[in-house]
């Protein structure tokens, strides 16, 4: 999950960020940490003002691969946002 990484670019440290939810900063490594709930998740990406998707990182779209038509050879293509 990217949500450690979206807290820093939206410039809240954890403590900042926990107290914008309401919760203790141990509360918030708990939920970081472990098995959120799909409500704590839509918690956490309502307060980031970003999608709940974006909470994750797709692999798919970071490490594509395809086949070569002639040798058949793997081709993986990095895609950058």
């Amino acid at each position: 999950m990217r949500i450690k990484e979206i807290i820093k670019a939206k410039g809240y440290t954890q403590k900042e960020f926990a107290d914008k939810l309401g919760i203790t900063l141990s509360a918030l490594n708990q939920r970081l940490d472990g098995n959120p709930t799909v409500g704590s998740l839509r918690e956490i990406a309502d307060a980031l003002e970003v999608d709940l998707l974006d909470l994750f990182e797709d692999e798919r779209e970071k490490n594509a691969s395809i086949k070569c038509p002639n040798c058949g050879t793997d081709i993986t293509i990095s895609v950058h946002k």
